[in-house]
């Protein structure tokens, strides 16, 4: 009888404080709405920032980045064994071999720190260590060998060649010691791999490997930006960037119609469908590309009971979890910091009166700023040209080049539905820690 009491008074405890935490939100929501400084001009410019900015990841990034991304993401979970990504990224795998693929495995891409972020779930999920598959998460955006050369070409030989030895290193040591901070979890699951048994069967390596080449290629081609020069093997690149896209494309579907389970009509009638807008449209490749991926789509999701289907359904469910995170991320970061060239709610003069010496302060500052801060791929450099004209020192530019384009806000809050807030979090303060430490270094030395 006595404990029957004390349940009950202690349920009626926990819904009081139930409801009165229900009061106190909407106590404080009122006191947001009340308080609203509309007609403020900096409220207002940053409220247009964080639209805008939306608006603008809405048209660069959400068609040409994230969806051949999610596809990506969502063959490696259908067509790659897990028994494979152990294997050459597991907890158990080689060390040497591990980070080496994963380090340039990740800097081929030469994605944006959210377009990679399907694609580090994907081979997370799959079974890499918590080591090699953060390794890779970092080397996606931070090793880019065209944002290597224009830093160098841009800002001067000393700091190209410091961006590149620092994400080199980075992407290595940031891994060693994610694993060694979470050994203990990562023990546990190796020990769950030595129970697995070894599949066979399946499609041949060089098919799967063909497979995935295509893609990586469709995503690293149509989304190859101009780095500025004149000449150079880049530039060529750029020039012909849509018809090395188009090339690739007619080299999936093929593959996609002989070697996958997929309703070959509806695959059919999209490429004729891309055809027939790539000849219309032939000046906006965007539209017969959106065409691909729509018709892809619809060709995967109703093929019942095949590798396509389940393709498909890999492929929304990595959608579904991050482009939600992303968008409520972007619109934070815009509201607080603007665009590149704009200010948000936080003024751009506190950032440059920041940053101005090398000393620790201004250092830290300029990796947490480039932590939080998005950055499209290659749009850190004029920011950083800009800044340093404005009196930045050589250190926190360097900080800044380390650790923004490897994070951002969005980022992070996609990251923590992986891996949890506790290794996001170690994560990111390893990230800003190092690339501090290196700025320091470097501002000394320079």
């Amino acid at each position: 009888m006595i404990k029957k009491f004390r349940n009950e008074r202690i349920e009626a405890e926990m819904e009081w404080k139930r409801e009165w935490k229900i009061l106190l939100i909407f106590v404080l929501v009122f006191i947001g709405f009340y308080y609203l400084p509309i007609g403020s001009i900096r409220f207002d410019n940053a409220l247009f920032e964080a639209l805008y900015l939306t608006k603008w990841y809405a048209r660069e990034h959400v068609i040409l980045c994230l969806l051949p991304a999610f596809f990506i993401a969502g063959a490696i979970s259908v067509f790659v064994s897990q028994q494979s990504v152990m294997k050459y990224l597991g907890a158990k795998a080689n060390k040497v071999l591990a980070y080496g693929v994963a380090s340039v495995s990740g800097g081929i891409l030469a994605v944006c720190s959210c377009t990679v972020l399907p694609l580090f779930a994907g081979i997370y999920r799959m079974g890499a260590g918590l080591g090699p598959a953060t390794t890779f998460l970092y080397s996606g955006p931070a090793i880019n060998v065209m944002a290597i050369i224009l830093t160098a070409n841009v800002l001067g030989i000393e700091l190209g060649a410091a961006r590149a030895i620092g994400a080199i290193l980075f992407s290595i040591i940031i891994g060693i010691l994610m694993q060694i901070i979470f050994r203990n979890e990562e023990l546990g699951k190796s020990n769950g791999e030595i129970a697995m048994p070894d599949v066979k069967g399946g499609k041949p390596l060089w098919k799967t490997a063909t497979y995935f080449g295509l893609m990586v290629a469709i995503l690293v081609f149509s989304n190859w930006s101009y780095s500025g020069e004149n000449t150079g093997i880049f530039v060529k690149i750029y020039e012909i960037k849509w018809y090395l896209t188009a090339i690739s494309a007619v080299g999936l579907f093929l593959v996609i119609y002989f070697w996958i389970e997929i309703n070959r009509r509806k695959l059919l009638l999209t490429g004729l469908l891309v055809l027939i807008t790539g000849i219309i449209f032939y000046g906006n490749p965007i539209i017969p590309f959106i065409v691909g991926v729509l018709g892809l789509s619809y060709s995967a999701s109703t093929s019942k009971d095949t590798e396509a289907e389940n393709w498909w359904d890999e492929t929304w469910d990595f959608a579904k979890q991050i482009l939600p995170l992303l968008f409520y991320g972007v619109i934070v970061a815009g509201f607080m910091l603007g665009r590149p060239g704009n200010e948000g709610i936080i003024p751009s003069e506190w950032i440059i009166s920041s940053v101005g010496d090398n000393s620790i302060f201004s250092n830290l500052f300029a990796s947490i700023v480039g932590a939080f801060m998005y950055f499209a791929t290659l749009t850190e450099i004029p920011i950083l040209q800009g800044l340093i004209g404005n009196g930045m020192a050589k250190g926190p530019a360097l900080a800044l080049l380390l650790a923004g384009p490897a994070l951002s806000l969005p980022s992070m809050l996609v990251i923590k539905t992986v891996i949890g807030w506790k290794k996001t979090g170690v994560y990111v303060i390893l990230v800003v820690i190092m690339s501090t430490i290196t700025g320091l270094i470097y501002g000394s030395i320079f």
